[in-house]
């Protein structure tokens, strides 16, 4: 393993450690109807685009235990979550589609559409919530519109930090 690879990867984790950081201090992000973004996933997903499967597997797990502890769901459940979807999404950019900007807005609006409905789903439709309806409409959606805002900066943020560095692995 060369050493540009090891320093990527230590840049990604910090990065994505910095991004939950942001995310979770009180008032420093505004929330729009009561909801603040998952900065978290933009960043694990737009790491997937440019990193093998298995390594983009572990980030995703890595950036899905961060989410599980700051949310303080069930640990373990973005965790499992977002390890398969940024395996997938390495494993589909790697082989059938080119990774640009529209690809990554692609990527985070199906993901994120499905991260987000899964959350409510199993949160709130399972335990058996009479206003689960209410939490979708009211929480979840500002979550969503939110979290997809934010991908543009990861993605470029992402994306320079891979090209700068492995321009010199090569």
């Amino acid at each position: 393993m060369s050493k540009y690879r090891v320093i990527r990867w230590f840049a990604y984790a910090i990065e994505i450690f910095v991004l939950f950081i942001l995310q979770e201090t009180p008032g420093l992000i505004p929330s729009i109807g009561g909801a603040r973004p998952i900065l978290v996933i933009p960043a694990v997903l737009s790491v997937a685009m440019f990193e093998p499967e298995i390594p983009a597997m572990l980030f995703g797990l890595f950036g899905g235990l961060l989410i599980d502890f700051g949310l303080g769901g069930m640990l373990g459940f973005h965790a499992m979550l977002l390890a398969a979807v940024c395996f997938g999404i390495s494993l589909v950019c790697a082989n059938l589609v080119r990774t640009n900007f529209l690809t990554a807005m692609i990527v985070v609006v199906l993901t994120g559409a499905a991260v987000t409905l899964l959350d409510w789903a199993c949160f709130y439709v399972l335990p058996g919530y009479r206003d689960a309806l209410y939490a979708l409409t009211a929480h979840y959606l500002f979550i969503y519109l939110y979290t997809a805002a934010v991908m543009p900066v990861a993605y470029y943020f992402t994306r320079a930090l891979a090209l700068q560095i492995r321009s010199k692995e090569e």
